[in-house]
């Protein structure tokens, strides 16, 4: 069977644009294939901090650009608006089944992240584009002036609620532990905010006519609830990953739903890599999805090519 592609890389976040990347660059017909569009979540993220190499720090979207711009000019092929729909990967030749064709390759790489995880209260689902939201950097134009609400207390959370600070009149953070989970530095900097945080708090329910306009939030140490009146619930409570159309096609994958890999980032088909925030890597950062696609990328030219110094 004639291959359409040497590799083709199911996601296009830092994860599957670094894997491209460097498939282009080792002479690989290279096609990345992405649902939405280029980024994933880390596009969303008003700013990163962490990243080496920019002191100053660089927006999501900034470093999607660029990442975006190095893999086109390497050569690699980017579908947009494509979505994966089914993986036969019983034969050597992989096939890669999307909404809009077919496609083979003896090599595959997964990088199809995570999404958003929602809190399953009453009103959540109601409300979503009506003033529940995911992402602050897509929508925090529109709270401008207004109330608004960031549940969750890890990073993510931090980060959308200094964010929206600088949009909203006010900005109230909810954890339901006695304690923030992010890193100290950005504790710091929300302390340093006008956020408003209440701990021990979660949300109960969601409310509104045609649009929210406040949160039922249940006390879990006292079992008394209160309403806050705000315009605007922001949900940064984690992630879940993308993974069901790997476990689909019988790659193994753990209880919660990661693709499990090796050292090498092979998952259990042979000929089939992962990496990034899909995987069982403990560390979700964009450096470390980053790291892991090197490895993929350069694990998946040595299935095909076969150099001197690669051992299945």
């Amino acid at each position: 069977m004639r291959s359409d592609y040497d590799v083709i890389v199911v996601g296009a976040g830092p994860a599957g644009l670094t894997a491209g990347i460097y498939t282009a660059r080792s002479g690989l017909r290279t096609l990345v294939l992405e649902r939405g569009v280029p980024g994933g979540l880390a596009a969303e993220a008003p700013l990163i901090e962490n990243f080496p190499g920019f002191p100053e720090g660089i927006s999501g979207i900034d470093l999607t650009e660029r990442l975006v711009k190095q893999a086109r000019e390497e050569g690699v092929e980017i579908h947009e608006l494509e979505e994966v729909t089914g993986l036969d990967l019983k034969m050597k030749e992989k096939m890669t089944k999307t909404d809009k064709a077919v496609y083979t390759s003896p090599a595959l790489i997964i990088a199809s992240g995570r999404r958003y995880r929602k809190l399953g209260v009453p009103g959540e689902r109601e409300f979503h584009g009506r003033g529940v939201s995911y992402c602050a950097v897509c929508d925090g134009a529109f709270f401008k002036g207004r109330r608004v609400v960031v549940v969750g207390g890890g990073n993510c959370a931090s980060i959308s609620a200094i964010y929206l600070a600088n949009l909203a009149s006010r900005v109230i953070l909810v954890h339901r532990r006695h304690k923030l989970r992010a890193e100290e530095a950005l504790v710091k900097d929300l302390l340093e905010s006008k956020v408003e945080i209440l701990l021990n708090k979660e949300v109960e329910r969601i409310e509104g006519e045609s649009k929210v306009e406040r949160v039922v939030l249940l006390d879990n140490k006292m079992g008394e609830t209160d309403e806050l009146y705000v315009d605007g619930v922001f949900v940064q409570v984690g992630e879940v990953p993308n993974s069901q159309v790997a476990e689909e096609a019988g790659i193994k994958i753990t209880e919660d739903g990661y693709i499990i890999i090796d050292d090498r980032q092979r998952t259990s088909i042979r000929g089939v890599y992962a990496a990034g925030d899909v995987t069982i890597s403990p560390v979700k950062q964009i450096g470390t999805a980053i790291g892991q696609a090197i490895v993929a990328a350069t694990e998946a030219f040595g299935h095909i090519k076969r150099p001197y110094y690669y051992e299945e």
